[in-house]
């Protein structure tokens, strides 16, 4: 009985790891809003990384996150980096390139909990009185962050933070 339960097991991890063969060598996460504002006043909040507390899903998860700048105080070479706790856990970003007001790309380095690195974008595109921001995330797969991917989706759980992330800017743009 024991080497039945053991070959299942056995044929489950060997099922799980080949899905995961299967899975993109890359992935892409990609979410829009229209906010009520210029693209002027809602660029300063994504080119300068002291800002991003005012908006970023990510800053309310460890409230006594260490963070450290680099770099520019904002725009092309400002960098910010973060160590806190296992819900945000430690990584790097820095502005590779910018167009004001119009575009941000952003290199982004994890370190912990997974080592891995991404690139981000924000694109700013007039609408009469409204702004359409577009979030990008880009990166590419290891094998572990396939295994994950046959369990969870990377659209859903960083879309949800992206939803959020603009769900907090549109609160900060649209302030009467």
């Amino acid at each position: 009985m024991l080497k039945k339960i053991l070959l299942v097991v056995v044929l489950l991890i060997v099922g799980v790891l080949g899905f995961a063969m299967t899975k993109p060598d890359t992935y892409e996460v990609e979410r829009s809003a229209t906010l009520r504002a210029a693209p002027d006043a809602i660029y300063p909040l994504l080119a300068d990384f002291h800002r991003w507390p005012e908006w970023s899903p990510w800053e309310k998860l460890d409230p006594a996150m260490a963070r450290s700048f680099e770099g520019s105080a904002s725009g092309k070479g400002a960098v910010y980096a973060w160590k806190g706790n296992s819900d945000v856990g430690e990584g790097r970003m820095e502005i590779t390139e910018t167009t004001a007001p119009s575009s941000i790309d952003i290199k982004l380095d994890f370190i912990e909990p997974f080592a891995s690195s991404c690139v981000t974008e924000f694109d700013l595109a007039p609408q009469g009185d409204s702004t359409t921001v577009t979030w990008k995330m880009r990166g590419e797969h290891n094998f572990m962050s396939k295994v994950m991917c046959v369990f969870m989706s990377m659209d859903a759980m960083i879309g949800k933070d992206f939803e959020s992330g603009f769900a907090n800017l549109k609160t900060v743009v649209e302030k009467p």
